[in-house]
């Protein structure tokens, strides 16, 4: 939708409906990823695609038919043997698209969303897909507050809960709930889109405990780099296919990467000329996690080498070091555990208790 946001911001702010069809749901080799959208205003301008060109027409006359009925529809184009075209995508794949009509009425909470998506603040937007719930009703959650309803509390609650994680990750999925939004049904389906990129993980030093955390960085949604200053070590052939690698000094490296703070930095180089400068620098910019490997006797060196290189105290309370929760992890594959659920419990405040030795809710409110 970012693409088209200009066209939609205009026909939102002057009161004409106009039809918005989303991709929620896609299989085999689908020409557009969910999210994708097109959208049909006034005097029949088209903005967007959802194909690339194969059902945009029988997509521009559904559009037109929900804008006329007030009511949001949901519409699946797929290949067939018999007549392709007639069908569309001779591509082979399928397609889901959710159309919906948008105005400040049917619709109040697309202004703020449209605002946010321009700002590139970070927001999801859930929209009902089918069940026993308003079809097209939409609820936009962002980290502190959210907007709209889904038609109950019960299911707003438990939307709002699984879209902050979706948020957190830049993650659009679908997900299933009961009418009141119990996890344990599947009647109602909830088209969850993140308008946020994928936070990153820099993970420091390619070796085997490297590998093992990027494999689960890449598991849990993360843009995963792996940077090395040592060519015979960093590989792409180590690595996930996914993971990125990076021959370079890691301290210069990280001067030259842009950070936010939802960004995760792993230092598993075991060797001062390597983590000394790099944890100089990752101490002095934004991250939600700046960890170090190594054993208590490595842990107190490298604190009185920070400290001579000038890293105040403050600086230095953000490093978690030895880096991970206490699992008694042995392998790299679960170091890497212990590593992501310290991750996961520093990122929605867990306190990395077993919950049989906890009461009360599991997923506590969000603090705003």
């Amino acid at each position: 939708m970012r693409d088209i946001l200009p066209a939609l911001e205009r026909w939102y702010a002057s009161g004409v409906p106009f039809g918005l069809a989303t991709v929620v749901a896609v299989s085999r080799s689908a020409p557009r990823e969910p999210g994708a959208a097109m959208a049909v205003g006034p005097d029949d301008e088209v903005v967007g695609s959802v194909s690339g060109g194969c059902v945009e027409g029988a997509v521009f006359e559904l559009a037109q038919e929900v804008v006329a009925s007030g009511e949001a529809r949901l519409a699946t184009f797929g290949y067939s043997d018999e007549d392709a075209f007639a069908v569309g995508l001779t591509c082979g794949g399928e397609i889901t698209l959710l159309v919906r009509p948008v105005t400040p009425a049917a619709d109040p909470v697309f202004g703020a969303l449209a605002a946010s998506v321009a700002a590139r603040e970070p927001v999801t937007l859930a929209m009902v897909v089918d069940g026993p719930a308003p079809r097209g009703a939409t609820l936009a959650v962002w980290a502190d507050r959210v907007a709209g309803t889904l038609g109950t509390p019960g299911l707003d609650a438990a939307v709002t809960a699984d879209a902050r994680g979706e948020l957190a990750l830049g993650a659009t999925v679908q997900r299933h709930y009961g009418p009141r939004g119990e996890r344990r049904e599947d009647e109602v389906t909830v088209f969850l889109q993140s308008y946020a990129p994928p936070p990153r993980m820099l993970v420091f030093g390619a070796i085997d405990y490297a590998a093992a955390v990027a494999r689960i960085g890449d598991f849990l949604g993360y843009r995963v780099t792996v940077c090395d200053a040592r060519p015979v070590f960093a590989t792409p052939k180590r690595f996930p296919a996914g993971v990125e690698v990076v021959v370079d000094w890691p301290h210069r490296y990280l001067a030259g990467t842009v950070t936010d703070e939802r960004t995760v930095i792993c230092v598993v180089t075991h060797d001062p000329k390597f983590d000394v400068p790099l944890l100089e620098e990752a101490l002095r910019r934004p991250a939600a996690y700046i960890g170090a490997m190594g054993s208590r006797r490595t842990h107190d060196d490298r604190l009185a080498r920070l400290m001579e290189a000038g890293v105040t105290a403050r600086e230095l309370s953000r490093l978690r070091s030895p880096l991970g929760l206490d699992l008694g992890a042995r392998t790299p594959e679960e170091v890497a555990v212990s590593v992501a659920a310290e991750i996961v419990a520093l990122r929605w405040g867990g306190t990395g208790t077993p919950l049989t030795a906890t009461s009360g809710a599991i997923h506590p409110p969000a603090a705003t």
